[in-house]
């Protein structure tokens, strides 16, 4: 007996709901797809500007404890000049390895010279800059994204990058000055000028009014420590990568006799684990709800089946088919009416994501301080995972009502009205 043709019979007999069975595993499908896609261009679009665009890189080295003591004793920690030239030389000829950047933070007040306020400053070298952000966006993205591209003058070591807010808030424009004042790791007042080179757009509400960027030199000068550096950024070749470096690089540097720290920029990036942390809950969520309403459209639509095939059944047992032949039936009929649903559902994913992907949407995300494009990507993993949960769940909820059905007497099945 050829179980699959009586079960394409049997999704044939009631057109009406098998379609509208049909219909519901397809939208619930294609939307838990589209939402994966969308997730995995934000993951995407999140990494990228974690490692380019925030300038983390890859990998970040310091020595162990500056990230807690180094705060109160930032002179015990920091990375003196031959130190910081031992261990390029170590890294920059490791395979996998394109970049190996000194980076130095401060903080302390910027004025006018009418007015003053708090700033965060970064000090990295001109080339290091234009490296670490090489990968970070696309043509078309640097085009329209053309305020997020930081980018300090090689030639002029006294000029600097100040956010769109902070300059604002001091009214300076595009070569004006202003003068930085924060203490040296002796703890005396140093001063000294900048020129406003370019504003840029931090990408976060929170930090557009207070962040800057300047040469590591001119850093350096501020501090009274040439040469010195609180961290080295590492910019891969390979994202993949990331961690075999990461303990690569420790167990090197550990046979060197340096005890650094080494932290990934995903441990870096608080924001980048807090929306991940969020989107794999929705997505968890929504999955939740769309995998319930399938099972029970497919179960209700199965069990109707089977009671209204209860002479049927007793026919097919009369002429010699077994239990465990009826429950394959139905159960085969349920699994042909899913993977339908899970192809149409494919196929209307695929034209759903090529119209919102040609379509230029743009939003505006919380805390952010421009607008994004709306993109779905195709995230394989999770829609292959989706069909195959899917197909068991929707075969299974066709075996409860096809094993009750198995287990009727045939007279009494045959007698069914």
């Amino acid at each position: 007996m050829n179980t699959t043709r009586l079960a394409l019979r049997g999704l044939m007999r009631n057109r009406r709901r098998s379609v509208v069975t049909l219909l519901a595993i397809a939208f619930g499908f294609a939307a838990i797809s589209l939402f994966a896609g969308y997730t995995h261009n934000v993951y995407d679009g999140m990494a990228r500007q974690s490692i380019h665009g925030e300038l983390l890189g890859h990998l970040t080295l310091s020595k162990r404890g500056m990230g807690k003591e180094g705060k109160l004793d930032p002179e015990r920690y920091l990375l003196k000049a031959e130190e910081v030239k031992r261990i390029t030389e170590l890294l920059k000829n490791e395979a996998h390895v394109l970049l190996v950047a000194p980076r130095l933070s401060l903080s302390g007040l910027i004025s006018n010279g009418r007015a003053s306020t708090i700033f965060i400053g970064e000090g990295i070298s001109p080339e290091a800059m234009k490296q670490l952000q090489a990968n970070a966006m696309s043509e078309e993205e640097k085009r329209i994204y053309a305020d997020f591209i930081k980018k300090l003058d090689p030639l002029h070591p006294e000029n600097a990058l100040l956010s769109f807010g902070l300059a604002d808030m001091l009214h300076l424009k595009n070569g004006d000055q202003a003068s930085l004042l924060s203490n040296t790791l002796t703890g005396q007042a140093n001063a000294l000028d900048i020129t406003l080179d370019k504003t840029f757009n931090t990408g976060n509400a929170g930090s557009n009014d207070k962040f800057a960027i300047m040469s590591l030199s001119l850093v350096q000068t501020l501090y009274d420590t040439p040469g010195a550096a609180d961290r080295l950024t590492v910019l891969l070749d390979d994202e993949k990568q990331t961690e075999a470096m990461r303990t690569h690089l420790q167990d090197k540097l550990r046979a060197a006799g340096f005890d650094m720290e080494i932290k990934t920029w995903q441990e870096l990036s608080d924001f980048y684990n807090q929306v991940h942390n969020m989107f794999d809950m929705i997505f968890g969520f929504i999955f939740s709800i769309v995998l319930t309403v399938v099972v029970m459209s497919v179960a209700n639509s199965m069990g109707m089946a089977v009671v209204e095939r209860t002479r049927e059944i007793g026919t097919l047992r009369a002429i010699g088919l077994k239990r465990n032949g009826v429950i394959r039936l139905f159960t085969t009929e349920s699994l042909m009416l899913t993977l339908i649903g899970c192809l149409t559902g494919l196929l209307l994913t695929f034209g759903v994501r090529y119209g919102i992907n040609v379509a230029h949407i743009s939003y505006t995300p919380p805390n952010s301080a421009s607008p994004v494009p709306l993109l779905v990507d195709l995230d394989l993993h999770r829609t292959i995972f989706t069909m195959i949960l899917m197909l068991v769940v929707g075969t299974l909820a066709a075996y409860l009502p096809a094993k009750r059905a198995a287990k009727q007497a045939i007279v009494d099945a045959l007698g069914h009205v």
